[in-house]
């Protein structure tokens, strides 16, 4: 699994990322060990990297659930974070301005920490229709460039609507459609970890 990540510069101490989101980070529907936390973890400490994966995904969980819990799970003083919220936004059509108000006040909670960010887009299901939709994805395209982080378009790149890659509900991937997000999203997070301040 380790093949196609180059090790980043090694860290005298292991590194801890926390991701924060849904039941896309919480690792619906599989074992531990296949969900997104473990399958990234073991990825990076393959390549020499160590690091260790706050699996503070939370299933059902919206903006403002994020944004109720983001104190609590800075408890465990991460070194960095990966957020990955909204697509139980977008399944409840709930208007996009509260979204985006509820990501911006979780974006500005965690500048403050002086943490390094990398902030994970969504996409709406078609069934939304095309002006939420459109709607949906300029809330993370905009704060994206109003804010500080490392952005990844859409978590799940190269796996939504891909049978194959997803359970038999279509929505939540099986352990390869997980394994296929760690490959895309590793990159970024390699940057990610190279600005935490030790």
């Amino acid at each position: 699994m380790g093949s196609f990540l180059i090790a980043v510069t090694s860290h005298a101490r292991e590194l801890k990322l926390l991701a924060f989101g849904d039941s896309l980070i919480a690792g619906y529907g599989l074992p531990k060990k296949d969900g997104f936390s473990d399958q990234l973890e073991a990825v990076f400490n393959e390549a020499g990297t160590r690091l260790k994966v706050i699996n503070a995904g939370v299933s059902g969980d919206t903006s403002a659930g994020g944004l109720s819990r983001i104190d609590w799970a800075l408890g465990a003083n991460p070194d960095a974070i990966l957020l990955e919220l909204g697509a139980n936004d977008s399944l409840r059509g709930i208007d996009p301005a509260i979204t985006k108000m509820n990501l911006q006040k979780l974006l500005t909670k965690l500048e403050k920490t002086g943490m390094p960010i990398l902030f994970a887009g969504m996409i709406a299901p078609p069934n939304m229709g095309k002006e939420y939709g459109l709607e949906f994805e300029k809330v993370y395209l905009e704060l994206a460039e109003t804010n500080e982080v490392t952005f990844y378009p859409f978590f799940l790149e190269g796996v939504a609507g891909v049978p194959e890659l997803n359970q038999e509900d279509g929505i939540h991937p099986n352990k390869e459609g997980v394994l296929k997000i760690v490959k895309k999203i590793t990159p970024f997070v390699r940057n990610l970890l190279k600005r935490v301040k030790l």
